[in-house]
């Protein structure tokens, strides 16, 4: 088991003693906002980065950085960043990130990804993260990514079979959840997790029931890749056979948690 200094167990376990809590704190790691959003007078959206988002393109790439602000089924505002990196590209990402950064962290990182493997980048903040209003949990993380879905979908006209749908860390729970209810192109599921209490605790062979996120993973049809490192994503991406039928698979049971980092603050 994981060591915990006794200041980290009185913050996790104390308060408040909480099972539900508790779960939240061990999956949830919002940092501090490094972006803001800032609308003009003709109601233009642009993205103001701080010194903490570590920016490493120029103020060009910074300007053709779409972002907007979109309301959850759940009544939360929640922020959206659309990076085109490749304009002709047939595919768009749409990318869950882990669970301690948030976008203004994460745009520096998608330019440079979309650039290498062709595609369009589109993420958005979870609820407490960024510039999102509300509180991280399951239940928002859901409608999060379900509101990402429907921006991507209807406001920029990107199809399901040319949506591929990627998760780190916490970030492949909404995405394993959107792709039970959705077709898409393809999944890739980096780091996936069993449960929110076995990050803190690899060892734990039990389910309690204030684990976050205990449930196995739902039934899903299309071209999965489970992958462990940024350095197979290219690969993953280049030889996903997706597109033939004879290669799309039925997915249904447990997400491995191999390999998964364990975050602290």
């Amino acid at each position: 088991m994981n060591s915990f200094s006794l200041g980290e167990l009185c913050w996790l376990f104390c308060c408040p003693p909480c099972p539900s809590r508790i779960a939240a704190k061990l999956a949830f790691l919002p940092p501090e906002p490094t972006y803001s959003v800032h609308t003009d007078t003709s109601g233009a959206t642009s993205l103001h980065l701080t010194e903490r988002a570590d920016w490493q393109y120029s103020q060009r790439e910074l300007d053709a950085v779409e972002v907007l602000v979109t309301r959850t089924s759940r009544g939360n505002r929640v922020g959206c960043m659309f990076v085109r990196c490749a304009p002709a590209s047939r595919y768009t990402l749409l990318f869950s990130h882990g669970n301690a950064v948030d976008l203004g962290q994460m745009c520096s990182f998608y330019i440079g990804l979309g650039s290498r493997i062709n595609c369009n980048v589109f993420s958005y903040d979870y609820s407490g993260y960024g510039v999102s209003t509300g509180k991280p949990s399951e239940k928002n993380l859901y409608a999060d990514i379900e509101a990402a879905w429907q921006v991507l979908r209807n406001k920029y006209g990107v199809t399901p079979e040319n949506i591929i749908l990627y998760g780190q860390s916490i970030g492949t729970v909404p995405t394993v959840d959107l792709a039970s209810r959705y077709e898409c192109a393809a999944v890739i599921l980096h780091s996936p997790l069993m449960s929110g209490l076995r990050v803190a605790f690899p060892d734990t062979r039990k389910t309690y029931c204030f684990d976050a996120f205990p449930r196995s993973a739902p039934e899903m049809t299309c071209c999965l890749n489970d992958i462990h490192s940024f350095k197979t994503v290219l690969a993953s991406t280049k030889e996903c056979p997706c597109q033939d039928p004879q290669h799309r698979q039925g997915v249904k049971g447990g997400v491995s948690s191999a390999g998964h980092p364990r975050h602290r603050r």
